[in-house]
């Protein structure tokens, strides 16, 4: 196990991610259960086209991290994207950027507390879902409010344990796949991709509304350009985490999903199950169902970790600039951000409240509302990008090597991929139009935010 050297930067946070932690917090953010739980829902509505939904959306997650990359090689910042789009964009944009990706982690943590609770739901059926989700809550709120090094180390075994899976299961599916093995009474193959109805059984519309979902299931591969400010010689580690994570999203996403489509016919996945755990139970083996509904637990644990992480870096750097409350910017003792992460998990507790409401329908509420955070963060990444391209193309700094692929034309294709996503979320009937007639609300929220945030700092300017 290596050593870590604990040094304090410009922000009070200390060097305490070494190089193992960094990897695997990159390859956490990667792994999360947009895919372990939400792809079994997917399937059973869109059936095997499903497959190109998460294909397309991992080519703009790719631009998406390696926009990432260029900015975090120019400037290591645990205020992330927040703080390359204040620099690049505009003040506002940074306003905007940071309080969208609250609201995605607040949506999104609140979706990992009900994964939580519905894992705990087969081995306690007895107990309500917002019991087991505040207790969740509790264990990770204290991991994350004693030290970032602390932190680091569970997220560590978290991805070691969800890596692990994943390889176990991919192996596992190309043997039954290739011997054409019976699976509760079905045969795994190929012919799985289009004998129940065709590669896209319900339409390409039905396959282009999963979109949004697919969107959400990539959200926190951006947790590693956050971890920047906190990880020794950022510059050298940084470019083989984020290109770590390019390749496994090919692997362990689309292939993922490409193999559960091959091993049972689509219609026996469901949401209320992971779909993962549905494969290794119909195959009857003892204790097997069991045990991968303990590794996809351990998924939603890990994902609801890193939200807490991460949102209370990023208030906090909103906090220094007079854009968020003074309390989300305190920090204790041992330099962690704990105004931001007791005001993150506030919006968790509600998320328990939505359990105890409605708990069929709290998963998909909240990842609906979340992928809005997902897309502004994506694309405020990639045009900070073009931004500071553009700067350089006018000799006002140097680009680091680590470089975007293909800019500008790629930065525009992503951009426009990611606003198709939000336009096709108008269309659904689900909860993502939910999601979608939300934004005029929060643009006004925003908006009248930024207008007080600025009247003071006028003030205070001209005081």
């Amino acid at each position: 196990m290596e050593s870590t050297v604990v040094t304090k930067d410009g922000d009070n946070y200390t060097k305490a991610l070494g190089n193992r932690q960094v990897q695997m917090i990159a390859i956490g953010g990667a792994i999360g259960v947009g895919l372990f739980l939400g792809a079994g829902g997917r399937l059973h509505e869109a059936g095997p086209s499903l497959v190109l939904s998460y294909a397309l959306c991992g080519i703009a997650a790719y631009f998406v991290m390696r926009a990432l990359g260029e900015l975090v090689l120019h400037q290591p910042s645990s205020g992330s994207f927040v703080t390359y789009a204040r620099k690049f964009i505009g003040p506002w944009a940074g306003f905007v950027s940071g309080w969208m990706y609250w609201l995605n982690w607040a949506m999104t943590g609140i979706a990992e507390i009900t994964a939580v609770a519905i894992y705990v739901h087969k081995w306690l059926p007895d107990v309500p879902q917002w019991i087991t989700a505040l207790v969740a809550l509790g264990v990770l709120m204290a991991v994350n409010l004693v030290s970032v090094k602390l932190f680091g180390e569970l997220e560590f075994w978290f991805s070691v344990v969800k890596v692990l899976a994943i390889v176990v299961f991919l192996v596992t599916a190309v043997g039954l796949v290739f011997t054409g093995a019976n699976i509760g009474g079905t045969n795994a193959g190929v012919h799985n991709l289009t004998d129940h109805g065709g590669f896209f059984p319900a339409g390409i519309g039905i396959a282009l509304m999963t979109l949004q979902a697919v969107v959400f299931a990539y959200s926190a591969i951006e947790v590693v350009g956050i971890a920047a400010g906190e990880t020794k010689d950022a510059r050298k580690v940084l470019p083989k985490a984020i290109n770590g994570v390019v390749w496994r999203i090919g692997v362990f996403y689309v292939g993922s999903v490409l193999l559960l489509a091959m091993l049972l016919p689509w219609p026996f996945y469901n949401g209320g199950e992971s779909p993962f755990v549905t494969v290794f139970t119909r195959l009857g083996i003892g204790g097997i169902g069991d045990v991968m509904n303990a590794v996809v637990l351990t998924a939603a644990l890990s994902s609801c970790n890193s939200g807490l992480y991460s949102t209370g870096r990023i208030l906090r750097a909103l906090a220094d600039n007079g854009e968020a409350p003074k309390f989300v910017g305190r920090m204790n003792s041992r330099h962690v951000p704990y105004g931001g992460i007791l005001f993150t998990s506030v919006a968790y507790v509600l998320g328990v409240v939505l359990n105890y409401l409605v708990p069929k329908d709290a998963f998909d509420i909240a990842t609906a509302v979340a992928s809005l955070g997902v897309v502004v963060t994506w694309a405020t990444l990639v045009f900070s990008q073009m931004r500071m391209r553009q700067a350089a193309l006018r000799g006002e700094l140097e680009r680091p090597s680590y470089r975007m692929p293909g800019a500008p034309y790629t930065g525009w294709a992503t951009l426009g991929f990611l606003a198709l996503v939000v336009i096709l979320m108008g269309f659904s009937d689900g909860a993502e139009k939910i999601a979608f007639y939300s934004i005029p609300v929060i643009a006004v929220v925003l908006a009248l935010g930024w207008r007080l945030v600025s009247r003071r700092q006028q003030a205070r300017t001209n005081a």
